[in-house]
C-alpha cells in the first residue's frame, strides 16, 4: 500500500455518482466538505493536489430539468455549461475556509494530442501548483464533440497525471478496487490488493461496471492504469462514497494499487530521449556547465540553431564541438530561436513582439 503523504504530487479523480445525489440531482455537500478536509490535510503535508472532477453535466441536468436517460449532444453541452459554474463554485466554497485557492481548468483531448497545446496546459498547471493552487480539471463538455473527447474522466485523469508528473493517481469510484469478475454478479469474485503488471488475463477480467451517472467502467480504469504506470505514476482504485475518502485510503481502506516501474521524472526523460530530434541547438561553454548542474537552457547560452522545428518538438542539444549532450523539448520555434539566441531573457519581448518564456528548453523538458 502506497502512502499518500509520501507523494510529492497526487491527482484525484472524482466521479459524478460521488458528487451528485442520484435522486435529487443536488450536490452531496457533506461529502464534498469532507473531501476538502482531506485535501487540506494533504496540502499541510506539502503534497500538491490536482482534482479531475466529473459532475458538471449531472448538476446542470438537474437544474435544467432534463431527463435521466442519455442526452443529445447539444443537451449535454447545455447541461455542462450550467453545471460547470456551479461545480467550480462548490469547490471554491469548500476549500476557501482552509485557505486554499482553486482554479478551473477545462480541457479536451486535443490539448494532450497537440504538443503545443499540451505544453501550454502543462505550463499553466505547473504555475498553478507552484502557487499552491488546487486545480479543478474537467473535460470541456460545452464545446467537446466525439472527435475531440476523452469520453471518460478515468483516462483524462491519467493524462493529467502524466502532464503534471504526479506520483500517484487516485480514482475515487463506486467500487473498492479491481475484481476478478463483477462482484455484483459473482460472489466468488476476488479483489486484487496490488497489480504489478497488467496482463492479458487481467484485461479479460475487466467488465463494463459503470454506474448510472458515470461513464467509466473497469475497462477505462485499466486503460488509465496503463497510461499512468507507464509514466511512473502509481494508481489506486478505491470506494469514494465514505466521508474523508482520501484519509480512509491512507489508513488502509480496501483498494487496488497498480504499481509503477519507475518514477515520473525518469519516465518523462525516457520519453524525451526516444523522440526524433527535428533540429539542433549548440551551446557555449557556460551553458553546457549550467545544464550539467541542473539548470534550464536560456537563450543567452545558445550559440547556434539548426533545423526546422516547432514549439514542443524535440531538438538535439550539442556542445561547441558538436557532441550531443541529450534531447529537449523546445519552447520556441526554430525561427524564434534564431532571433533570440545569445540574447538575455528580458530581451525576448522586444525581439519577438510578445512576452515569451525565460527558458528555451526547461530543465524538466530535457534528457541529458
Amino acid at each position: 500500500m502506497a502512502s499518500l503523504t509520501a507523494a510529492r504530487r497526487i491527482v484525484v479523480k472524482i466521479g459524478s455518482a460521488l458528487l451528485v445525489d442520484r435522486q435529487t440531482g443536488h450536490l452531496r455537500a457533506d461529502w464534498l466538505t469532507s473531501l476538502a478536509e482531506d485535501i487540506a490535510w494533504l496540502k499541510a503535508r506539502q503534497v500538491d493536489v490536482v482534482l479531475v472532477s466529473s459532475g458538471s453535466i449531472a448538476l446542470g441536468r438537474g437544474v435544467l430539468g432534463l431527463p435521466s436517460q442519455e442526452l443529445a449532444l447539444e443537451q449535454s453541452q447545455a447541461a455542462a455549461a450550467v453545471g460547470q459554474i456551479r461545480l467550480a463554485r462548490a469547490y471554491e466554497e469548500v476549500l476557501a475556509p482552509h485557505g486554499i485557492t482553486t482554479a478551473q481548468v477545462l480541457v479536451t483531448l486535443e490539448d494532450s494530442t497537440n504538443r503545443r497545446r499540451y505544453l501550454n496546459s502543462r505550463a499553466t498547471l505547473e504555475q498553478l501548483l507552484s502557487l499552491g493552487v488546487v486545480a479543478i480539471v474537467n473535460e470541456n463538455d460545452t464545446i467537446a464533440t466525439d472527435e475531440i473527447r476523452f469520453g471518460d474522466n478515468d483516462r483524462l485523469a491519467a493524462q493529467i497525471a502524466v502532464t503534471v508528473g504526479a506520483d500517484q493517481l487516485i480514482l475515487l469510484s463506486d467500487v473498492d478496487g479491481f475484481y476478478s469478475a463483477n462482484p455484483n454478479d459473482d460472489p466468488q469474485a476476488k479483489r486484487f490488493d496490488v497489480i504489478d503488471k497488467i496482463t492479458g488475463e487481467i484485461e479479460e477480467m475487466a467488465g463494463d461496471a459503470g454506474s448510472g451517472l458515470s461513464k467509466g467502467g473497469m475497462k477505462t480504469k485499466l486503460m488509465a492504469a496503463k497510461t499512468a504506470t507507464a509514466a511512473g505514476c502509481a494508481m489506486a482504485i478505491t470506494e469514494g462514497s465514505p466521508m474523508n475518502p482520501l484519509r480512509q485510503l491512507h489508513t488502509g481502506a480496501p483498494a487496488t494499487w497498480f504499481t509503477a516501474d519507475t518514477d515520473p521524472q525518469a519516465a518523462r526523460k525516457g520519453w524525451i530521449a526516444a523522440m526524433k530530434p527535428r533540429g539542433t541547438v549548440t551551446l557555449d561553454a557556460g551553458a553546457v556547465a549550467a545544464l550539467m548542474s541542473g539548470k534550464s537552457l536560456l537563450p543567452a547560452g545558445v550559440a547556434a540553431v539548426s533545423g526546422t522545428f516547432q514549439r514542443g518538438d524535440a531538438v538535439a542539444i550539442a556542445d561547441g564541438s558538436g557532441h550531443i549532450l541529450g534531447h529537449g523539448l523546445a519552447r520556441y520555434t526554430a525561427e524564434e530561436a534564431q532571433i533570440i539566441k545569445g540574447r538575455k531573457s528580458q530581451e525576448i519581448e522586444a525581439l519577438l513582439g510578445y512576452p515569451g518564456r525565460a527558458a528555451l528548453i526547461h530543465r524538466d523538458d530535457m534528457a541529458l
